[in-house]
């Protein structure tokens, strides 16, 4: 029977490597850094160290968890054990409303990146194919969904140290263009390292955490990789590195390249870098590379949200069908359930083409925090409750844990006063209460039926 059926462990140290940097690379770095770069100035590369810091903790977290008991299969399971049933169906639809919030996002960026090409393509036709596709591609084995994150993750990786190397020769060279020169004295000399003051500083926080969306992925990946022991820790450990590289790296760059106040928030500012460096056609490669991030976002969440329905339905905590396995191992209704509800974006592009992104980013940028907010909670609960311990500890527990969760929410503080984002944490918070509320019911229905 279908439902005998388990994940398999298809996943390899490779898959895991990938999927983990895929991750911490998102849309955001590549779409956003404009915007962030005008609201903080060079301030903004110390904005990723602190925030690159506080996600390498919950990734610990994270790890350290999934370790501990290698039959559990996702960070979702542990929030049951160690903070109830209530919490396990809170953060389990949370984590699902995050990544669906976040499909709907970058499909609708598809939409947008496609018509640089083709401009009398609709935009909502460009979505619908693609959820059809991946989800086409994903309903085969999980080892394929590997393998297109790999591509995905290698295209953005590409691209990034495409723009450090062609940065440190155009800093090396003394590049001109006018009256600039490309120098680090670029990071001080224009208004300052705080040229907006903290005030800047502070609100160039919440796009820097929206470009770290999805890092806790891999904690979805436990119960189908092959080595988790060691692939595990290794992909969490090497967060310090990237973070390190592909954000403060490029932003550094970027900044010392040009002054900041001369980066327009209309355009990336990867297509700026290279179109001044030269290359003439920097704006259809870079428009490549966003479209293949947004196609990786679209990806990951076809996986993610798939996942977390089979997770809660084997837990009672939706309907059963949605466990439902096909005779490739994966999860086929939830799939197909997500993807269903991923097609709504398709209306809304064709309704409200300029109206949805913002909102929906907002909700996904809330729901994720509110995801690793529970995770931190979860982690301290573990380690109060457990004598046994495995040897991927959080390093100075637990402080560590009680100052990430601060951080977070003090993200969710500026999410709350900025008029932009107020509506969208608004409506995440009504979700999360509604959900609940709504488990009292689910609890008793659970008691007399078989849902």
């Amino acid at each position: 029977m279908s439902e005998q059926r388990e994940l398999t462990r298809a996943l390899s140290a490779r898959h895991v490597q990938m999927i983990a940097l895929g991750g911490s690379i998102g849309t955001g770095l590549f779409l956003g850094s404009g915007t962030a770069i005008h609201s903080a100035g060079p301030a903004l590369i110390l904005a990723y160290l602190v925030t690159g810091i506080f996600a390498f903790l919950m990734m610990r977290a994270v790890g350290e968890l999934l370790l501990s008991n290698l039959k559990i299969r996702s960070f979702i399971d542990f929030a049951k054990i160690y903070l109830g049933t209530k919490w396990e169906f809170a953060i389990g639809w949370a984590y699902w409303l995050a990544w669906a919030s976040l499909a709907m996002a970058d499909l609708t960026a598809t939409g947008i990146y496609i018509r640089y090409w083709l401009p009398n393509v609709p935009q909502w036709l460009t979505p619908l194919i693609v959820v059809l596709v991946l989800v086409a591609l994903n309903l085969t084995t999980v080892k394929l969904f590997g393998e297109m994150e790999a591509l995905f993750a290698s295209i953005k990786i590409i691209a990034i140290l495409a723009l450090i190397a062609s940065g440190l020769i155009m800093i090396m060279t003394g590049f001109h263009q006018g009256n600039n020169v490309a120098s680090f004295q670029n990071l001080i000399s224009h208004g300052g390292f705080f040229p907006k003051g903290l005030k800047g500083f502070i609100l160039a926080f919440p796009m820097v955490i929206f470009s770290f969306t999805g890092i806790e992925m891999i904690g979805l990946t436990a119960g189908e990789t092959k080595n988790p022991k060691i692939d595990i820790p290794r992909a969490i450990n090497a967060v310090p590195i990237r973070i390190a590289l592909f954000y403060i790296g490029a932003i550094t760059i970027i900044m010392a390249i040009f002054p900041w106040n001369q980066i327009t928030t209309t355009q990336s500012p990867f297509v700026q870098v290279f179109a001044r460096s030269g290359i003439n056609f920097a704006a259809g490669i870079i428009n490549f590379v966003v479209l293949t991030a947004a196609l990786s976002a679209a990806n990951s969440a076809i996986f993610s949200t798939s996942r977390t329905l089979y997770v809660l339905a084997k837990n009672r905590l939706a309907p059963h069908s949605l466990a439902h396995l096909s005779k490739n191992n994966v999860p086929i209704t939830g799939m197909l359930a997500s993807a269903i509800i991923f097609l709504i974006v398709v209306l809304l592009n064709y309704f409200f083409p300029s109206q949805a992104f913002n909102l929906i980013t907002g909700v996904a940028n809330t729901s994720f925090i509110f995801v690793w907010i529970l995770i931190l909670i979860t982690h301290l609960k573990y380690r109060k409750t457990n004598a046994q311990l495995n040897s991927f500890k959080m390093p100075w527990f637990p402080y560590t844990d009680y100052l990430t969760i601060i951080f977070y929410i003090f993200i969710l503080i500026i999410l709350i006063i900025n008029p932009s984002t107020t509506l969208s944490v608004i409506l995440t918070f009504v979700f999360f209460a509604i959900m609940l509320g709504g488990y009292q019911i689910l609890e008793r229905r659970n008691n007399n039926s078989s849902f």
